[in-house]
């Protein structure tokens, strides 16, 4: 089988399929990744541990932090102490919350759940602005963009105290110079 093929037919297994973990399965969150096709994972409980990727999902399947997995223990693993079997995307997560078996450890602190809460925020918002007469913009909305999880976000201010320091700087400076300029003329 080609390496072409191979990712076709894993790529259509990891899509298609709706799988709901068994009694020793576990749904994990991706936290991070050390190397060497092993990820650290967090539990609902809480507990951290390193679960190793399949030969079958290298390079044709990738996984980023926060996103969820289903794991198979490894009893004898004192590190890695699981496999992962399945990886869960945003339609999985939904058919295992409607079937009733998505842990409830990670509903309350999901991405997914926060989304859903940012989104009739907004709704709500939006419907008070139309009540008002105000008009709201659809494509102003931005609940449906691409979240980059392997970046953390830094909030970076400047007051407006440091930006009047800098010009007052700025300007001494150059009336410096010009003084410089001015007498070197008149040396000349």
């Amino acid at each position: 089988m080609s390496q072409a093929t191979k990712r076709k037919h894993v790529v259509k297994e990891v899509l298609g399929d709706f799988i709901t973990p068994t009694e020793n399965q576990q749904i994990v969150r991706v936290v991070g990744s050390p190397g060497n096709n092993l990820h650290e994972a967090i539990t609902a409980h809480g507990e951290r541990y390193l679960v190793s990727m399949p030969t079958k999902f290298r390079k044709n399947i990738w996984i980023k932090r926060g996103d969820f997995v289903i794991v198979d223990p490894i009893e004898e693993g004192e590190k890695v102490k699981g496999e992962i079997s399945a990886i869960l995307y945003k339609d999985h997560v939904r058919h295992l919350q409607a079937v009733g078996v998505w842990p409830k450890g990670f509903s309350q602190d999901s991405a997914v759940e926060e989304r859903r809460e940012e989104q009739q925020q907004r709704d709500g918002k939006a419907d008070q602005e139309e009540e008002e007469g105000g008009e709201t913009s659809s494509s102003e909305d931005d609940t449906d963009l691409f979240v980059n999880t392997n970046r953390v976000n830094y909030q970076y201010s400047e007051s407006e105290e440091e930006t009047d320091e800098e010009e007052e700087e700025e300007e001494n400076e150059t009336d410096e110079k010009e003084d410089e300029e001015s007498s070197l003329d008149k040396t000349i």
